[in-house]
């Protein structure tokens, strides 16, 4: 069900409502309490505006000759839920790709990020994803993309210490150590 599924003007509440309502009891709170009483609605609307993002188009690209450069995007923030808990992790995205006869445009690589990022994940696929998605619109297999999040279900609960998780995907002329690799290590990791 979706947000369209419901009558606009209706008393009809989204079944996600009574979900939340049941939560807040089992946790020992009031929902009808000062301060929880719209929580439920909220929560609700929230998880269906999660979970039914729309990243918008992502093909757009622009004829261009490169002669063998590296295009990197960096920096790309995206929040996630891990499948495991359903608890938010925090990705910060690094995406390379070495462009044959177009460039993608700017905002698309933070698009498919979004795309993939919007449901339930875990971070290992979130990258591949993202890696596959940039090949086939990029039309090119020399595609590299490193993640390296923050996971509340490991910062908030369990072992209670945040850590950062990196992991990447290397295809193409990223896939052996040498010039391409290198220069994306340096830009992912200033200092290292």
């Amino acid at each position: 069900m979706t947000l369209a599924d419901l009558p606009q003007e209706s008393t009809v509440r989204d079944p996600l409502e009574s979900v939340a309502r049941q939560l807040l009891v089992e946790i020992g709170e009031d929902p009808d309490r000062s301060g929880l009483e719209d929580t439920p609605r909220r929560f609700a609307r929230w998880w269906r505006e999660f979970s039914n993002y729309q990243a918008g188009r992502v093909e757009t690209h622009f004829p261009l000759r490169t002669d063998g450069q590296i295009v990197m995007v960096s920096d790309i923030t995206v929040w996630s839920l891990c499948e495991h808990h359903l608890l938010p992790f925090s990705c910060v995205l690094t995406i390379a790709y070495k462009p044959a006869d177009h460039v993608l445009g700017l905002s698309k690589f933070a698009r498919i990020a979004h795309r993939h990022a919007h449901r339930l994940q875990v971070q290992e696929r979130l990258v591949r994803d993202i890696a596959e998605d940039i090949t086939k619109v990029t039309e090119t297999d020399d595609v590299a993309v490193i993640g390296r999040g923050e996971h509340l279900c490991m910062t908030m609960r369990g072992i209670r210490t945040p850590a950062l998780m990196t992991c990447s995907v290397f295809e193409g002329v990223f896939r052996e150590y040498g010039p391409p690799r290198e220069e994306l290590i340096k830009i992912a990791f200033p200092g290292s």
